[in-house]
């Protein structure tokens, strides 16, 4: 498949004229510093079979800092969980485990609701 025939996000799928190209728009996440990270620890088990979990809501920044934070904080804990949409997902209540690695880790604006 030529670089033609590749669809972009407008919808063009192919240009009979030999110089067009695609415009990519280039979107990228600029992550805060975890000084400045506004983060916010919940126990939530709506939506979740009765089953509680801890979510850490409130992260700015790329899907790749969030997934490595995730799994930072799926470590410290000891148990499992994702990371998606902006929100990380620690199984259990882990409120108090999460709270104490994120202000050691410089995420001082953190706060257990």
């Amino acid at each position: 498949m030529s670089k033609k025939n590749i669809p972009d996000s407008k919808g063009f799928v192919y240009s009979t004229d030999p110089n067009f190209k695609f415009e990519t728009e280039e979107t990228s996440a600029v992550t805060l510093p975890p000084a400045k990270q506004k983060l916010r620890i919940q126990l939530d088990k709506k939506q979740r079979g009765g089953k509680m979990v801890s979510l850490v809501t409130g992260f700015i920044g790329s899907d790749d800092d969030l997934q490595d934070l995730g799994k930072k904080l799926k470590t410290a804990c000891g148990t499992g969980g994702s990371a998606k949409d902006g929100e990380i997902i620690i199984q259990g209540d882990q409120r108090d485990k999460l709270l104490q690695w994120l202000q050691k880790s410089g995420y001082a604006n953190t706060k257990k609701l």
